[in-house]
């Protein structure tokens, strides 16, 4: 069986989501997460059509990654318990720094976004689990410190 080498995949480019509210969902990445959007010269012109026509909204994050934001109004409304719906990707999760890790939660919770899990430690580090306005599991992970000592809790899937 033929195979990819190590390596050759370098990193995360892009990840798109569907979202019902455009402008609630730029709200909720770029000034609540703080994502950089892109504007202008910086839009990749495979998409300026789209942005320019309202349909789309992309965010860079500092390694370079892209967050695509497609505006589709018909979108299904969330679940009442997201937790039961099926979805094909689990999570989406961003890394921060572990100085930022207690803040940002500070954040999230000062602007009435539920944490539906966590904060949780673990030998990777320690993350929180939250939606986004779309019904879309969101997790902020940093990596372990050596004072955080992993509790005694069993790895959960996520």
């Amino acid at each position: 069986m033929t195979q990819l080498s190590s390596g050759v995949l370098r990193s995360f480019h892009h990840f798109a989501l569907n979202v019902a509210d455009l402008q609630t969902s730029r709200q909720f990445y770029g000034g609540l997460l703080g994502l950089q959007e892109l504007r202008g010269a910086a839009v990749p012109p495979t998409l300026t059509a789209l942005v320019e026509a309202g349909r789309v909204t992309s965010f860079r994050l500092p390694d370079g990654a892209v967050l695509d934001l497609f505006h589709e109004p018909e979108l299904a409304p969330p679940a009442a318990n997201p937790r039961q719906q099926f979805t094909r990707a689990s999570h989406l999760a961003f890394d921060i720094a572990p100085e930022q890790f207690d803040p940002a939660v500070a954040v999230l919770q000062a602007n009435g976004v539920e944490i539906d899990h966590g904060p949780v430690r673990r030998p990777t580090g320690r993350g929180i689990y939250f939606y986004d306005p779309d019904g879309f599991l969101l997790e902020i992970r940093c990596d372990p410190q050596p004072e955080d000592q992993p509790e005694d809790q069993p790895e959960d899937q996520l």
